[in-house]
């Protein structure tokens, strides 16, 4: 039984797919699925029922799976041991960032993370703010940049590294964009288009919404600030986002702040725990390229938030 066997099996159950546990190891479907016949054999038992669309565990598969965890965060933490010993940080880091991201302070901390810790490798992947919270809690992501409506989801700790209001952004010529104060009840009128659900910005729209009794008309969703800001200009909705959001398209729409959505939509790092040596000095990494930034408004001139 090797580790790389149990690494596997573990991306396997965990992804329900043969396919996308592959893509997550780096190899071939084949060769995961030749590793994984070879566990079943010394084993004595199949570990996936393979007779549906997705890999589910068998009672055996599902007995095996927390020692064979257990076994894989024991032979990381005899490499962690020996690194902390050497000053060699080594290992493998999952980074989240929410769909539609242009923050650059985030790949200027992975920059220079990779060239004082080249032993340690990275993986980023993309995903809804929703989505990657779950990850961060099952651990199958170090640290995430997460749109959210909580300075601190539940469980996890978090640095605030921008807080914005809410804005409607329509054309010019557009009824609201000759209103000095503009409202929720102000919005019932208009198709509205925003970010779907899972992100920052929706789940503060929605909440602030269902506070006043209130629903909304959701014409069209986009992940991107981008094509919503298009969408509005085009005039097939009122388009809703974040101060900094609307700013970037300030040539061809009025931004206006919604009054009564006081909650801010905040863009936060999020992680669990830092037994990792190598996420503590990620971490490290990513407070001095945050720094100045850290819980306040986002300016006019600094990059986009998404999410």
């Amino acid at each position: 039984m090797e580790l790389r066997q149990l690494e596997y099996f573990v991306a396997v159950a965990e992804e329900q797919s043969f396919t996308r546990a592959a893509e997550r190891v780096h190899i071939s479907q084949s060769g995961v699925s030749a590793q994984i016949r070879q566990l079943e054999r010394e084993l004595g038992a199949e570990l996936f029922d393979r007779s549906a669309r997705t890999a589910t565990l068998t009672a055996a598969g599902k007995a095996a799976l927390e020692h064979a965890r257990a076994a894989l965060a024991a032979a990381g933490a005899v490499v962690q041991a020996v690194g902390e010993v050497t000053d060699l940080i080594r290992g493998r880091l999952t980074v989240g960032m929410v769909i539609g991201c242009t923050v650059t302070p985030l790949f200027e901390a992975l920059a220079t993370f990779r060239r004082a810790h080249p032993g340690v490798e990275i993986s980023l992947l993309e995903d809804n703010s929703d989505r990657l919270v779950e990850g961060v809690r099952a651990g199958t992501v170090d640290l995430a940049l997460i749109g959210t409506a909580a300075p601190t989801p539940h469980g996890l700790d978090a640095l605030t590294i921008i807080s914005e209001r809410l804005v409607v952004a329509v054309p010019d010529g557009h009824p609201l964009a000759g209103q000095q104060r503009v409202t929720l009840h102000d919005l019932a009128a208009h198709s509205i288009v925003c970010m779907p659900p899972g992100t920052g910005l929706r789940t503060v729209f929605d909440r602030a919404c269902a506070a006043q009794s209130l629903q909304p008309a959701i014409a069209l969703q986009a992940s991107s600030a981008d094509a919503i800001a298009d969408l509005a200009a085009r005039g097939l909705g009122v388009a809703i986002l974040s101060d900094s959001m609307a700013a970037n398209h300030c040539d061809r729409l009025t931004a206006r702040t919604i009054d009564d959505v006081e909650t801010s939509a905040l863009l936060a790092l999020i992680w669990k725990s830092t037994h990792s040596p190598a996420l503590r000095e990620l971490l490290v990494h990513g407070r001095q390229a945050f720094a100045g930034t850290e819980g306040r408004s986002r300016s006019r001139d600094s990059p986009s938030t998404q999410g």
